[in-house]
């Protein structure tokens, strides 16, 4: 890319980030070089659409020249609160380098250029070794946590592993031996510490680059484990359709719209000279028009003269033209093999045969999202002399709000500050004009007259799921209330003859193995 000035470049390298850490330190070395940069990724949930975002954003660095490489950050994402077990990490790394050598081949990006890196290949060196223990002698608790608090689940009580995170991710700047870390938004406090603690071992600061927090496409942030937010990279164009007519899309509203910043994040920047978002209409509803720049489209939605389902259409043509190549390279036996090993159904792996053995394995308590949550606020509810309005920590960004009918059964000042399992996949409800987010569970004796929360080991971890002795698998996005899933579960979740609680004679666990109990036995949990 010689052919390109130092101003191109770093317009390509910068355009449609939030932020440049390192301007200056930019600046210098493009004067003499070209750029080394890389850009992580944890092998956890399954890449979705939004990962064309980086992606694009790749494809520029490489058109201005600079040397790319990309970290499948494997032993990261173990310590990411063991989002990925060991016994599958190796599998989504491979699933990973497949997913992304196709989303790359997809918009054209050549792969020689790029450099495909695994952190265990050097993570596990005695020198990287060494330098984690010396950076574990300089960093604070305070400064590792708060570093990590955008991108490591955060409890009341962390694990270490949670607070080594964002020094392993600073050490790969350095044994990287790159010139600048490439990453989202929510990265920045990671960045920050990386550009304070390397210099403390010696090793130079290095420039960060960082692109914003697109939305998904029911607003807000597009994640893998909001179904309805996300598109896979395997959709079929079905899929697509139908996900894409649920997004979120006002008229007229540019603020928060998954569709648009799709259109201005990854479609423009992949646009060859000449091309432009083409919108196809009838000539009553307008004819078809052709936008040539993101700001030209972005005021034509915004001052209501293009229809959301115009837009919806066009951004489906689009996303199914990317997707295609990726759909028939894993159209590959190997690959759908490698897929269904890396992220397998839920399934029961031990324990006694079910009743309903060899049918799906639907009425698994896997389905089930039942967390460890902390009672930090009780109110009695305006509206309902025996229901109480409970603020509850669950390790999110913000306390859940969950409407339990206790108030005759427990005080609130045995409420308060308890830690409590909570059931938090249910549909959301209003009751009494409240929105519910979840269920606390509890025992009940057989006429109703005794109620009281599941009593939760003092040692559990606000946030923590809890699980079923003898069955694996992640828990459904949502309980489908029209299925009666909870309903179906339910009947076979209560306290045995100790007072522990079970699931047809399966423990409820922490992730401790610690079990979970009433002074109630015998009786149903609900």
């Amino acid at each position: 890319m010689s052919d390109l000035s130092l101003e191109q470049k770093k317009s390509l390298i910068t355009r449609n980030l939030q932020e440049v850490l390192g301007e200056d330190k930019l600046n210098s070395i493009l004067k003499e070089r070209d750029l080394k940069i890389y850009w992580g990724t944890a092998t956890t949930g399954q890449p979705h659409v939004a990962y064309f975002v980086p992606m694009s954003k790749i494809a520029d660095f490489l058109k201005a020249g600079c040397e790319v490489t990309i970290l499948f950050a494997d032993l990261h994402a173990y310590l990411d609160n063991m989002k990925a077990p060991w016994s599958l990490l190796q599998l989504r790394t491979q699933y990973y380098e497949a997913v992304i050598k196709a989303m790359l081949s997809s918009i054209g990006v050549p792969l020689d250029k790029l450099k495909f890196v695994k952190g265990t290949d050097y993570q596990l060196s005695r020198e990287y070794t060494l330098d984690v223990y010396k950076l574990s002698s300089v960093v604070t608790q305070h400064d590792a946590k708060k570093a990590g608090a955008e991108v490591v689940k955060q409890v009341e009580y962390p694990l270490l592993s949670g607070l080594l995170y964002p020094g392993l991710q600073a050490l790969d700047e350095e044994y990287l031996k790159v010139d600048a870390q490439f990453g989202g938004v929510d990265q920045r406090k990671i960045f920050t510490f990386s550009e304070k603690y390397l210099p403390q071992l010696g090793y130079e600061k290095r420039i960060h680059l960082m692109n914003p927090m697109v939305p998904g496409l029911a607003g807000g942030k597009m994640s893998s484990s909001e179904i309805d937010s996300k598109i896979d990279l395997l959709d079929s164009p079905a899929n697509v359709k139908k996900k894409l007519k649920k997004a979120f899309c006002e008229p007229g509203n540019v603020a928060d719209n998954g569709l648009l910043s799709f259109v201005k994040h990854v479609l423009f920047s992949l646009f060859k000279e000449g091309e432009g978002f083409e919108i196809n209409r009838s000539p009553e509803n307008g004819g078809d028009m052709t936008f040539n720049n993101y700001a030209d489209l972005e005021q034509y939605f915004a001052e209501s003269k293009l229809h959301p389902g115009d837009l919806k259409a066009a951004v489906e043509k689009y996303i199914n033209k990317l997707l295609e190549p990726i759909r028939k390279e894993f159209e590959k036996p190997e690959l759908q093999k490698l897929c269904a090993a890396a992220y397998p159904p839920p399934a029961k792996t031990k324990g006694p045969v079910p009743a309903n053995a060899g049918a799906p394995e639907e009425d698994g308590p896997q389905r089930l999202d039942i967390r460890v949550g902390k009672v930090i606020e009780v109110q009695r509810h305006p509206d309902a002399d025996t229901l109480y309005v409970l603020k509850i920590d669950l390790a999110e960004d913000q306390p859940r709000t969950i409407i339990s009918g206790l108030v005759k059964f427990v005080t609130v000042e045995e409420l308060d500050q308890r830690l409590v399992a909570v059931l938090c996949n249910l549909k959301p409800s209003k009751m009494r004009g409240i929105l519910s987010e979840g269920m606390v569970l509890c025992t009940s004796n057989e006429d109703h007259t005794v109620v009281e929360p599941i009593i939760v080991p003092a040692s559990a971890a606000p946030g923590s799921r809890l699980a079923f002795e003898g069955y694996s698998g992640q828990p459904d996005e949502q309980l489908n209330p029209k299925k009666k899933v909870w309903e179906k579960l339910s009947v076979d979740l209560k306290t045995n003859g100790e007072g522990v609680a079970v699931w047809k004679d399966n423990f409820l666990l922490t992730p401790e193995g610690e079990k979970l109990t009433s002074k109630l036995a015998n009786c149903c949990i609900k």
